[in-house]
């Protein structure tokens, strides 16, 4: 598939005027320490905002550098991130901060080939970190950005849509722009907001008229 590139600037110019007046306000998009992003997208894995925000504070309060958790008491640690779930997630906080320690003097990397080292991190974490902490132009995919994009393009996709060639070409365009922080943002607020998995909210929805799955009353 070739990527329309006007659809796509037409999709982010409506998505940011959207982005504007129902923005979602997390104390994670209130910084653009690179640290702190990180922190947060881990935390967001396969967890509900909502219950990452009093654990989140907590966090910083005790471990405001890479060098604090490195150091931490491993039963400290879990304490804190005891109230996420996901067990298996424990572990790689400290790991990763003795990695960042070790290879980045207790940085942040600014590449994603970088990031990608890091225990715990994907592609979707090294690009939300690269897009909201650093302002790059770079692509984030997950499960509900999948969604928008098969939904209006009318594209298929395999199991692991977030792997899907079409969709990261359409992901790369879309985050090409002045304000990729804001882009990627409203993208992820309004595919979870508005373009639901289920009952999703077509009638409100500002690129209803151009979306193959609104204008063939596939809802």
């Amino acid at each position: 598939m070739i990527v329309d590139r006007t659809k796509i600037g037409f999709v982010r110019r409506r998505l940011l005027r959207w982005f504007r007046a129902n923005k979602r306000d997390y104390p994670w998009r209130r910084t653009h320490d690179p640290w702190k992003v990180l922190i947060a997208e881990m935390m967001l894995q396969r967890t509900k905002a909502d219950q990452v925000e009093h654990v989140y504070r907590n966090f910083f309060r005790e471990f405001k550098k890479p060098s604090h958790l490195a150091k931490a008491n491993p039963a400290t640690v879990r304490k804190i991130l005891m109230p996420l779930g996901l067990r298996w997630r424990v572990p790689k906080f400290r790991l990763l901060a003795r990695e960042l320690m070790r290879e980045f003097s207790g940085g942040v990397p600014r590449t994603r080939r970088q990031l990608l080292l890091l225990p715990g991190v994907g592609d979707y974490i090294a690009g939300a970190v690269l897009s909201i902490a650093f302002r790059k132009k770079e692509w984030i995919v997950d499960a509900n950005v999948v969604r928008l994009f098969k939904r209006f393009f009318d594209l298929k996709t395999g199991n692991e849509g977030r792997r899907d060639k079409v969709i990261i070409g359409l992901s790369k365009a879309y985050s090409q722009c002045k304000k990729p922080r804001d882009a990627n943002l409203a993208l992820l607020d309004f595919a979870s907001i508005i373009c639901k998995p289920r009952r999703p909210l077509c009638n409100t929805c500002p690129i209803r008229f151009r979306c193959f799955f609104f204008s063939h009353n596939l809802r």
